[in-house]
């Protein structure tokens, strides 16, 4: 018989699409300003700075480790960094063994039910919040 590649059943593919599928739905991004809703499940906060009237009780979870750098968050918000710019350099920071135990914790815990990442960003789309979901349903498989 040849030597032919390892060639994944379609039963396996739709099982990965389908735990990748639940995780990403699992998982959803909000304003840390925004109400809470029995929808929210598990709350995450990840911001480089606790912010300003948000009590404890608001959140689950606090962490630091999967929130930009103080130097790439200024230059961001402050600097002016394009978004196309801050994406790999955010990215690069999430690649340290404390941001990627973080990242891994967060994907255990989506497995098991609902999440919300929230931030202070206005804009989901240009928030580091959209990227770790993407990071945590990697790091689920």
């Amino acid at each position: 018989m040849p030597n032919r590649p390892f060639v994944p059943s379609a039963r396996r593919k739709r099982a990965y699409r389908g735990t990748r599928a639940r995780i990403a739905d699992n998982i959803r991004l909000k304003r840390i300003y925004d109400p809470p809703s029995e929808d929210d499940g598990y709350r995450v906060l990840s911001t480089r700075y606790w912010p300003r009237g948000v009590p404890k009780s608001a959140v689950d979870d606090y962490t630091t480790k999967t929130a930009p750098s103080r130097a790439l968050l200024r230059e961001f918000k402050h600097e002016g960094l394009a978004w196309e710019d801050y994406v790999p350099l955010y990215l690069d920071e999430m690649q340290s063994e404390e941001a990627k135990s973080a990242i891994k914790r967060l994907a255990e815990r989506a497995k098991s039910g609902s999440m919300t990442l929230m931030c202070i960003c206005e804009d989901a789309r240009r928030c580091h919040r959209s990227l770790l979901k993407n990071l945590i349903i990697e790091a689920a498989r």
